[in-house]
């Protein structure tokens, strides 16, 4: 029986962290790995790392050694290699050529500029209005290829934040699965990634939220089964703005692992008793994992994380 059999088996959580290399580990970037690794954990479960390079050109070199030597020194640690998107492109182009074969992919020659003027998603993406849907306009040739999105809600009862409906043909459209640069989109890379690897628990922030739809959709047609979803807050600015690099967060690879690990468990909602910033890293990570509750997490998107801004 392999590893991901005997995970279904014995119902154990399988759970991932998975960071893109576009800079260094933030605070919010540790609260995600943080409540992703003690829900697998805290039930026994496996935790993967996925380093998420799918986007190669928005890649920083060095950008992911630096994760991992963040992620060892505060920690974490994950169970097998770690897997890099950019060496899977053979796996989604397997999925990508099963949705083809089934008319559920068209070629698509819309350019961004064409694209412009079109209605905003929830995630501000660009609704696609349907141009190249029945067939390429005469003399143009596919620049990238969109799902075929059918009507319907499609909902989901998320850890945190409840539920959640969406009817994903009228709020973003057909979505791009394999761009015009001839990369592969990030929506079909996660799927195909977390049905490979046996993911039964994805944890992770709530600016994901709305892509989730997206994912189930593909999951479906591919005939992989669906993770359980979370959807932990995003620690933002005092501007009320999502911590990330283009909001110029701080890094975290140089500050004390105990201070911000139990920042980021008081930023989760668990309570984690005065003096834990002051324990040694095992008694911290040990009181973690035996206090762990996904019910104490805020319902909300966003809450504020002002001093790591």
């Amino acid at each position: 029986m392999s590893g991901d059999e005997l995970n279904v088996a014995s119902g154990a959580p399988v759970g991932r962290f998975a960071p893109s290399p576009t800079g260094p580990l933030h605070f919010g970037s540790i609260v995600a790995a943080v409540g992703s690794y003690l829900a697998a954990r805290s039930s026994g479960g496996r935790w993967l790392l996925r380093i998420e390079d799918v986007d190669t050109p928005r890649s920083v070199p060095g950008a992911a050694d630096g994760i991992l030597r963040t992620l060892t020194r505060f920690g974490f640690e994950w169970d097998g290699p770690v897997v890099w998107q950019s060496a899977r492109t053979a796996a989604y182009q397997a999925a990508f050529e099963r949705l083809r074969a089934a008319g559920e992919v068209f070629g698509c020659a819309c350019t961004r500029k064409e694209m412009a003027d079109s209605a905003l998603a929830r995630d501000g993406t660009r609704r696609y209005p349907g141009t190249c849907r029945d067939g390429l306009p005469p003399g143009r040739e596919a620049r990238a290829w969109r799902l075929r999105v059918g009507p319907g809600v499609v909902g989901f009862d998320d850890g945190v934040q409840g539920r959640i409906d969406e009817d994903v043909a009228a709020d973003v459209g057909d979505f791009v699965l394999l761009r015009a640069d001839g990369l592969f989109a990030y929506q079909l890379a996660v799927v195909v990634d977390d049905a490979d690897a046996g993911v039964t628990e994805v944890v992770r922030g709530a600016d994901l939220l709305d892509s989730t739809p997206r994912q189930i959709l593909i999951q479906r047609l591919l005939g992989y089964p669906t993770p359980r979803y979370a959807h932990l807050p995003v620690a933002g600015n005092a501007a009320g703005e999502k911590l990330s690099k283009q909001t110029l967060a701080r890094a975290v690879e140089d500050a004390r692992p105990q201070q911000v690990l139990a920042d980021a468990l008081d930023f989760l909602g668990q309570a984690p008793p005065a003096g834990l910033a002051d324990a040694d890293l095992d008694a911290l990570w040990r009181w973690a994992l035996a206090n762990w509750s996904l019910a104490r997490v805020p319902h909300q998107r966003l809450v504020p994380a002002p001093r790591y801004g």
